[in-house]
């Protein structure tokens, strides 16, 4: 977390208030008695709460919802005083931006392509987040009300209080972003990101412990333990990158291979340095590949196939550490169904049973993943219950 900011005078608020609006947000639009059966609170106690949050602004009646007797039910959800936060997918290869209320409500949405493909967090994505932020916040509305926090997910590992600060790349993100005065900057590495949002909006909603397993540009994994991301005392939890690799005789390790090995660049070098003079022209990248395969041709099927087997093995790789149970698949090449059979064959022929899932929400759960840590922290900071 980069910077802060005071929090409104809500912090005096009670026990039953605190827990409603903490509900509200992660609920969204709410009727009377659904909040009061999900809290456990009577009545009165409701009432008070809800008065409560009216007063500071933190709740506002919507509407009302007929009931089943003839009732009608009064719909809250979170007040302009709650704000809203920015959540940055700071890619390689694209900047995608999230304005949303402290509900998750979208608001406000930007989608840049790099002019090129960045390896390392650097000037060039920092240069980029800078003007996709100062966009978003002059297309601010007073409807939504103050911003509370910007949550910026890296293509970097995120070094934690444990850590050392000076091992990482992340604080290159701020080279040419400065953010708002006095707005905490909430920062997480990307595919934690992604396995944050497959957890709550996605695919992984079903299962408390998995890993999310990027392969694209870049590799990466996100670990899910018990419900909580795995992050580990370097912030390198997952950071299947750095496998020792090629192993074989005559071969030694190098640092991060394995990485440019499966990312898609190597991938199309391999595909068009190996494509039959008597075929028709090779694949124009990773995406066009994987449309021929899907369309019949043998030569494309057999690439996916072999780079599929790969994965398989780099997943298995990833279950004889952790034993998830359940691995999803995401990135750009990750997130194409056309390779889960193999991969899914090659990972439980290797080592433990597992499921191997494809994203369900593709190029989106990163973002989606910064902006529920975002939110989170924003919660936090306006109930006065912040973390250092």
């Amino acid at each position: 977390m980069q910077g802060r900011r005071h929090a409104i005078p809500a912090a005096s608020l009670t026990g039953s208030a605190k827990s409603m609006f903490r509900l509200l947000a992660a609920r969204g639009a709410s009727t009377r008695p659904q909040l009061g059966e999900v809290l456990g609170l009577s009545r009165p106690t409701l009432s008070a709460a809800i008065a409560e949050l009216e007063d500071a602004g933190l709740a506002s009646k919507v509407g009302e919802l007929q009931g089943a007797l003839g009732r009608k039910a009064s719909v809250y959800r979170p007040g302009l005083n709650a704000g809203h936060v920015i959540a940055v997918d700071a890619g390689s290869t694209h900047i995608r931006l999230r304005v949303s209320s402290i509900d998750r409500r979208l608001l406000h949405s930007r989608i840049y392509r790099l002019p090129s493909s960045q390896f390392f967090l650097g000037e060039e994505i920092s240069r980029a987040v800078a003007e996709e932020v100062a966009a978003a916040l002059a297309e601010a509305d007073p409807a939504w009300g103050p911003l509370q926090a910007i949550g910026i997910a890296l293509p970097a590992r995120v070094v934690g209080p444990q850590g050392d600060a000076k091992a990482t790349r992340q604080q290159a993100i701020f080279s040419c972003f400065e953010p708002p005065a006095d707005i905490p900057v909430v920062l997480e590495n990307n595919v934690n990101c992604a396995a944050v949002a497959e957890h709550s909006n996605g695919i992984a909603q079903d299962h408390e412990t998995f890993a999310y397993v990027q392969i694209g540009f870049k590799i990466g994994m996100g670990i899910m333990l018990a419900g909580k991301l795995l992050r580990g005392r370097n912030g390198a939890a997952g950071e299947i990158s750095h496998l020792a690799f090629p192993m074989a005789n005559g071969m030694r390790p190098i640092p991060g291979e394995i990485e440019h090995y499966m990312g898609t660049e190597a991938l199309m070098q391999r595909v068009v340095g190996e494509w039959p003079q008597s075929a028709s022209a090779p694949p124009t990248d990773a995406a066009d590949l994987m449309e021929r395969a899907a369309g019949g041709d043998a030569t494309a099927r057999a690439h996916v196939e072999r780079h599929a087997e790969d994965i398989g093995a780099i997943v298995a790789s990833c279950v004889s550490m952790v034993d998830p149970g359940l691995v999803v698949l995401g990135g750009g090449l990750g997130a194409n169904p056309l390779i889960l059979p193999t991969v899914h064959e090659v990972a439980n022929r290797l080592s433990y049973p597992v499921e191997v899932r494809t994203s369900s929400l593709g190029q989106d759960a990163t973002v989606l993943g910064i902006e529920k840590l975002a939110t989170e922290h924003a919660v936090n900071l306006i109930l006065g219950e912040a973390k250092p």
